[in-house]
């Protein structure tokens, strides 16, 4: 299994849902990958990006807090699955020579890695199931209402409309 090296391009809204959508995109290469996510994970994840400091420590500030104090590294996540729309993320950490995986939601472990710079990964067979090979015309040169909604998100945003970029 290939991972591939991503970064926060940008937070942007869901035209339709208003709904945040965290998008990934690949260090060496053009491939992104969209995650709709929470508003406060968004929010966590936009402070981060544009270096807002708050008086007291936030959730995921306190978490690599807590991990730096107890001198637990946070080596990488990686976005590892995607299963019925729902992305599975990986947070790998490491104390001495003891390494250990956590389970996460995409949207946290992106939060924490952008605070304690570690590397965003995602599974290249999360993109290939994210990004399917486009499907050939049906009969009456339609293809799926899913893919022509999907085609037309793509389409119709505006690189403005873009809240944060890197």
């Amino acid at each position: 299994m290939t991972n591939i090296p991503m970064y926060v391009h940008a937070i942007t809204l869901d035209p339709d849902s208003n709904s945040p959508i965290l998008i990934l995109k690949e260090t060496a290469g053009e491939r992104t990958l969209p995650i709709w996510i929470g508003l406060l994970e968004a929010t966590a994840i936009a402070t981060e990006m544009e270096k807002i400091e708050f008086a007291r420590p936030m959730t995921h500030d306190l978490t690599v807090n807590l991990m730096k104090a107890m001198g637990v590294e946070i080596i990488k996540v990686e976005v590892s699955d995607l299963k019925e729309n729902t992305y599975y993320a990986l947070v790998t950490l490491k104390q001495g020579d003891h390494m250990v995986t956590v389970d996460a939601r995409p949207s946290d472990a992106v939060a924490i890695a952008l605070r304690a710079n570690a590397e965003i990964l995602v599974s290249d067979s999360v993109l290939q199931k994210s990004h399917p090979p486009r499907p050939k015309a049906a009969a009456d040169g339609e293809s799926s209402e899913e893919k022509k909604r999907w085609a037309e998100i793509l389409e119709e945003l505006d690189p403005d409309a873009f809240k944060y970029k890197m």
